[in-house]
């Protein structure tokens, strides 16, 4: 793009919001991150402005911080915000609900309550499969009706798409695309960044590199009775970066100055909310990405079997063609692509740790 629009990434320190900063830095945009760094360490960010010769102007604080939200808005002419800012442990939403509902469900009316302040109405929200509970048929469609949420983590996702209808229907210039994620695995094939996880936790891939770097003895599989192809539960992996693709395009049908042809978003009996599922549409299972892994790396990872945990559910994938039709988005990696650069990004980590 010709014009540098300056967009707000709320969590922008995170795995997700990482690589989607790294892509909009790539594609012209300018960029302003809000971050607490509970859960992210600052020199990813450090990598990311290093890679693109450019400067990131970076906020420390947090989400529900009214003040601090002003002071950013006030400081910055924000076009858009692409909205990361969350708690995202399923386990960890048992024991503190109150955490993960002050953060994800008040954060959130905070952050469009400035937003609004100050006349900025584009957002792309982070929101995740987890919203359609357990599965009664798969693939999951935009269409499909909602379960009920089998955790904390998932009720607050489904309250801010709930509160984001509710604002689109009360409001016909508020603009908001939401991005139903599946499971996001793997890393900057140029090895940039990666998932790193300051508090504990992480991704499957994560632990699967992490048992192949020899950080952890054996892989931790919870549940080998599903009713599934081999009894371990089956998910929709979409790598990261065409995760980080999907925000650039949702931005682009949200922004006037990036889609004048089409006029912005087109309306729907939401008003002005879009929903678009983000999955590669094919199921995997953790003994498939295991194998995957071993295939492409040609490292083996022990594994022990545990009971299933609290939460999880047997089967989860979608149907994405929405978001190709509306959005022109597809993904481009498969399950190889994302285990061959998780894997590459643990050994850079190592590397430079050394």
């Amino acid at each position: 793009m010709s014009t540098r629009m300056k967009i707000l990434i709320t969590g922008g320190a995170g795995y997700i919001g990482s690589h989607t900063c790294l892509e909009l830095l790539r594609a012209g945009y300018e960029i302003v991150v809000l971050d607490n760094f509970s859960n992210a360490d600052p020199a990813g960010l450090a990598r990311v402005e290093a890679a693109v010769g450019r400067p990131i102007r970076i906020y420390e604080g947090d989400l529900c911080d009214r003040r601090l939200l002003e002071q950013i808005f006030e400081q910055n002419e924000i076009a858009g915000v692409i909205h990361f800012a969350a708690l995202k442990y399923i386990d960890r939403s048992f024991a503190d609900p109150a955490g993960y509902y002050q953060t994800n469900v008040s954060g959130t009316i905070t952050l469009l309550a400035v937003m609004r302040q100050h006349h900025c109405r584009n957002l792309v929200f982070s929101s995740s499969a987890s919203v359609y509970g357990i599965p009664r048929q798969n693939p999951l469609t935009e269409e499909t009706p909602l379960a009920e949420c089998t955790n904390p983590y998932a009720r607050t996702k489904r309250i801010d798409e709930l509160f984001l209808k509710d604002l689109c229907r009360a409001e016909a210039q508020m603009q908001v695309i939401a991005l139903r994620y599946f499971n996001p695995a793997g890393a900057d094939p140029d090895g940039v960044i990666g998932e790193d996880s300051l508090a504990g936790g992480g991704s499957l891939m994560t632990a699967v590199t992490r048992t192949a770097a020899g950080m952890q003895p054996e892989l931790d599989v919870f549940g080998t009775d599903y009713p599934t192809c081999d009894g371990t539960g089956v998910r929709d992996y979409i790598h990261v970066c065409d995760l980080a693709r999907a925000h650039i395009l949702a931005l682009q049908k949200l922004l006037p100055q990036e889609n004048a042809k089409t006029d912005g978003a087109s309306g729907t009996s939401e008003g002005g909310f879009h929903l678009y599922n983000m999955g590669t549409g094919q199921g995997c299972s953790v003994l498939q990405l295991v194998q995957a892994f071993e295939r492409v790396n040609g490292v083996p990872i022990p594994l022990r079997f545990r009971t299933r945990r609290s939460g999880d559910v047997a089967s989860c994938w979608c149907d994405a063609s929405k978001a190709e039709r509306e959005l022109g988005w597809k993904a481009v990696y498969g399950i190889e692509d994302m285990c061959r650069d998780a894997w590459n990004w643990e050994k850079s980590k190592r590397g430079k740790a050394e």
